[in-house]
């Protein structure tokens, strides 16, 4: 098994995550699951006194490109200002059929 997040100095370093809720549930659009997927990294980043503005690097992975200009208006929606630089990856799936996106993070606790 591995963590679902490791800290390193003043770094943390999220793993990705899914947009699967505990409940097992899963939502069909895209803009429902990066809200999932952000609210799971902030409840994660906040259990080591961090939140979503500590974010400084993420990488998407996207089942469909499609879908990007879903995903922007769901992190615009989401993330403060400045925005984390990022990496979009177009991926042919994920370990669940019904995932669309996930997310990993790196977030900077140093000041």
């Amino acid at each position: 098994m591995y963590e679902h997040v490791r800290a390193a100095g003043p770094l943390l370093f999220v793993a990705g995550q899914t947009p699967q809720r505990p409940s097992g549930e899963v939502p069909s659009d895209v803009r429902g699951q990066v809200e999932v997927v952000l609210g799971k990294i902030a409840a994660l980043l906040a259990e080591h006194d961090a939140g979503l503005r500590d974010v400084v690097r993420v990488t998407y992975y996207l089942t469909d490109i499609d879908d990007l200009p879903e995903v922007r208006a769901a992190l615009d929606a989401v993330l403060p200002v400045p925005r984390p630089t990022a990496t979009l990856v177009e991926v042919g799936g994920l370990v669940d059929p019904r995932f669309r996106i996930e997310i990993d993070a790196i977030a900077y606790r140093g000041d």
